[in-house]
């Protein structure tokens, strides 16, 4: 069965890897992408990397047709004000945006300062982690996007949070400049992020608002920083345990991550004793759709320290994306998403 996917908002970052993943995908045709400024490019002119594989220009959003899944990259706050008409095109949506990724509306100002135009639509829509929410993707109508950090955290966490072990954690994440977005700002330009190791958010995150929502209310003191690195997240995590936790070394933690996870296809346990990465490292993740974990445990202080690297734009965006459109077409979850990270070099 091959079905028709179009995506609103294709000239960013994550429209771009949505275009990657969609026009190689084995049971999908990519049958249009939108672009409010481009119509009438090629889409290969702002995504070069797919000269050759295919020859679709960039339409407008008017002329979008009907298809089987809608994929919406857009700006957060815009699909929530035009659902309905989105709604209208596709028995299937995915928005890549933050706006039905909450399921309460007064989580709207709080984290995002603005007002929910459409509340009633947040219970429509599942939150777009299979691996926390499968069995809601299998068949349904609509699915969020996801945070790429809160992604992390929530990967790396999960299973501690799950067992109940934790009383609070300090992390930071340490991010690259993709998660800026494709339209430089003078945080972004190159001279003025090139070597900078910039904390540009001390505390209260907004992607906390999914990590509180997935996780449950326990403390979480979040720092980011900004990095050179220009794909990729890596999360460092202090997790102070509390006296339900059944842990006396570092095996009692690798048991509670391999009965979570030994069956995740893109969840990966890293256990090497030696080596330049024998912890997560997100440069061997770039384009692909892993999330790497990675363990130590402090025994004077019972502490358990999780380390865990992913590419943001697709663990992160737009291959958790594609990963929950499998599922809810009934699709082999892992189609079109199986290939490792890049090598360094």
């Amino acid at each position: 069965m091959s079905i028709r996917a179009s995506i609103v908002g294709g000239s960013g970052y994550l429209g771009g890897e949505l275009i990657r993943l969609l026009t190689l995908h084995p049971q999908v045709e990519l049958a249009q992408v939108s672009s409010r400024s481009l119509i009438g490019r090629y889409l290969h002119n702002t995504h070069p990397n797919m000269r050759g594989f295919t020859d679709l220009r960039y339409c407008h959003a008017d002329d979008l047709e009907n298809c089987d899944v809608l994929f919406l990259a857009l700006p957060h706050g815009e699909v929530a004000a035009n659902i309905e008409d989105y709604a209208q095109l596709a028995d299937r949506i995915i928005d890549c945006s933050a706006d039905f990724r909450l399921r309460r509306k007064e989580a709207y100002p709080k984290w995002y300062d603005w007002e929910h135009p459409t509340p009633a639509w947040l219970d429509r829509f599942v939150y777009g982690l299979p691996e926390r929410h499968r069995d809601e993707l299998r068949g349904a109508q609509y699915a969020s996007g996801v945070g790429c950090n809160a992604t992390l955290i929530n990967l790396a966490l999960g299973p501690l949070a799950d067992a109940g072990w934790l009383e609070r954690v300090t992390a930071e994440v340490k991010v690259g400049s993709s998660e800026a977005g494709a339209t430089a700002s003078s945080g972004s330009h190159h001279p003025e992020r090139s070597g900078v190791v910039r904390v540009y958010s001390p505390s209260r995150h907004r992607h906390l608002a999914e990590v509180e929502q997935e996780l449950g209310d326990f403390p979480v003191h979040l720092t980011m920083t900004a990095i050179e690195l220009v794909r990729g997240a890596h999360l460092t995590a202090h997790c102070f345990v509390n006296e339900n936790a059944q842990v006396e070394s570092l095996r009692d933690i690798w048991a509670c991550y391999r009965q979570a996870y030994q069956q995740e296809p893109f969840i990966r346990l890293v256990a090497d004793r030696s080596g330049g990465y024998r912890y997560p490292e997100p440069k061997i993740l770039s384009g692909s759709n892993y999330c790497d974990i990675g363990f130590a445990y402090d025994e004077e202080s019972n502490m358990i320290i999780i380390i865990a690297a992913l590419d943001n734009i697709m663990k992160g965006g737009s291959g958790s994306a594609v990963q929950a459109m499998n599922l809810m077409l009934g699709f082999d979850e892992r189609l079109g998403l199986e290939f490792p990270g890049l090598h360094p070099i």
